[in-house]
């Protein structure tokens, strides 16, 4: 392990004295609190471990001899040190105001408040990280890493005064692992809602803007231009649009639909042409090799599915024939979206990913996971995530569950039983839920089980974001990792925290 170096702090700007605005005042408390929080946790320390480790592991990959100890100068670490903690706030700061990459850049350059959170109000010039930069930030740790460091920060808050000499996180209570509320939820991605057709138009759209691009470097094939392609694509989705309110709706759906299918067929072949000349030819042109790169991929990524998108909507639409759950291309773009049926008011299906959550009483998150491939049912998800428990917890397991109807099953109650678990699972009978109304601790949980849903309505919508922008699955997973580590910060910052004697002292002077 690489020792941490001490950093030396420097001159900051003060902070605008202002009056009048409680909301204000309340906003820079909460920072000031979970920038202490923080730093009295070791989050800080562990994220600079994490990036150091990673550049050595990198600089032994480069070394010619294995056995010669890689090593980083003075500078290199302490560069290091400051870009790993000046990424950590500036994501939790992001996620805590959630906004998007460009929103928060923007507001940070603005505000001399987040400068101070962010470490960046150094005297004279302020370089403020960009929207790019701000992705990148999000992306340096894993999943697993955020995973620990969020266990990390709710094992810091749970230790008793007693145990310690003083609080870690300086709460007048240590938080209780004891009771785990559990429930799921759908993460819906940013996709527009999965017609068939739709798919076609998203196809032409993409095929032929990069076809524009690569026709503006100078690579050219005979065609019309793309936008009339793009104008022709419009016209007919607004024709399929109006068709159902005419009185032969499906004979004209029919028929628009077969000009769009041979549209994409015409637009396609375009687009093959000009990748072929693009792939050949763009070092001639003095083109990077990584906005090559992307484009080419962004036109394989459409013409691989294009058959299949064609297909759905020709069996579906012209054929009047079902198509499978599993074999639906719900979008171009989001490979690892699913159809969830959750049967709820304004939302019997929706297309996303499961996400499960446990929490304990005082709303603090425990364990999450976000399903790459379709969840199995509530009822197999809640030994996981006890057994998830166990692993980053030290072998921790609380003593109650309290689950809704859908995590209930003979196995779990078994289960339950075996590890000494008091369980206070909603069951699916009435007869026996009449039975157990009777009980008072069972009431009691599951009254404040009520509160979970609360908890993933203010999750999903005040971190998450409505709907969630990360591309891609792994970009998905890290953000639920990173707005699950701003909520607890944000929970934890709520919490009374503990009067020290010396303040004690100055209240009754």
């Amino acid at each position: 392990m690489t020792l941490m170096l001490p950093m030396q702090m420097k001159f900051k700007q003060g902070l605008p004295d202002v009056v009048g605005n409680i909301d204000y005042k309340k906003f820079k408390n909460q920072l000031e609190r979970i920038s202490e929080i923080i730093s009295l946790s070791g989050i800080d320390e562990t994220i600079m471990q994490y990036v150091i480790n990673e550049k050595i592991s990198e600089i032994k990959k480069d070394l010619a001899d294995p056995k010669e100890v890689a090593r980083l100068n003075y500078k290199e670490q302490i560069r290091l040190q400051q870009t790993a903690v000046k990424a950590l706030r500036c994501v939790i700061a992001k996620n805590l105001l959630s906004e998007s990459y460009r929103e928060f850049s923007v507001h940070l350059a603005d505000s001399s408040l987040l400068q101070r959170f962010c470490q960046l109000d150094t005297f004279g010039q302020i370089k403020v990280p960009s929207k790019s930069v701000l992705q990148r930030y999000e992306q340096m740790f894993p999943e697993d890493k955020l995973r620990e460091i969020i266990c990390k920060l709710n094992i810091a808050a749970s230790i008793k005064p007693q145990e310690e000499s003083d609080q870690r996180l300086d709460l007048e209570n240590a938080v209780s692992l004891n009771d785990y509320y559990i429930d799921s939820t759908c993460v819906k991605s940013n996709i527009h809602f999965p017609t068939d057709w739709v798919l076609l138009r998203d196809a032409v759209r993409t095929l032929m803007l990069a076809t524009g691009w690569i026709r503006r470097h100078g690579l050219k094939n005979r065609m019309e231009e793309p936008k009339e392609f793009i104008t022709q694509i419009n016209r007919l989705s607004i024709q399929m649009t109006h068709s159902r309110y005419k009185k032969d709706s499906k004979k004209e759906q029919k028929s628009v639909l077969r000009l769009m299918k041979k549209l994409t067929k015409k637009v396609s072949h375009h687009a093959m042409k000009h990748r072929e000349q693009l792939e050949s030819h763009w070092q001639e042109l003095g083109l990077k090799r990584g906005f090559v790169e992307q484009t080419l991929l962004r036109i394989d990524n459409v013409l691989n599915q294009l058959p299949d998108a064609i297909k759905q909507a020709h069996d579906r639409i012209i054929g009047e024939r079902q198509t499978k759950s599993k074999d639906k291309i719900l979008s171009l773009y989001e490979p690892d979206v699913h159809v969830l049926v959750r049967g709820k008011a304004g939302a019997i299906v929706e297309f996303g990913n499961t996400l499960v959550l446990g929490e304990q009483a005082d709303g603090l998150i425990l364990d999450w996971k976000l399903f790459k491939e379709q969840a199995p049912g509530d009822a197999k998800l809640l030994p996981e995530s006890l057994e998830r428990i166990k692993k980053y917890y030290g072998g921790y397991k609380p003593e109650q569950v309290t689950t809704d109807r859908g995590f209930y099953s003979k196995k779990n109650q078994k289960y339950l039983e075996q590890e000494g678990i008091a369980e206070n699972m909603c069951p699916r009978s009435v007869v026996q839920l009449m039975e157990r109304i009777t009980e008072t601790e069972f009431c009691r949980h599951q009254k404040r089980r009520g509160q979970t849903e609360g908890r993933i309505g203010i999750l999903k919508n005040c971190f998450l974001g409505r709907p969630m922008r990360h591309k891609g699955f792994a970009s998905r997973e890290i953000g639920v990792a990173w707005s699950i580590l701003a909520h607890n910060l944000w929970v934890i910052a709520d919490l009374p925290k503990a009067v020290k004697q010396e303040e004690q002292y100055q209240k009754a002077a």
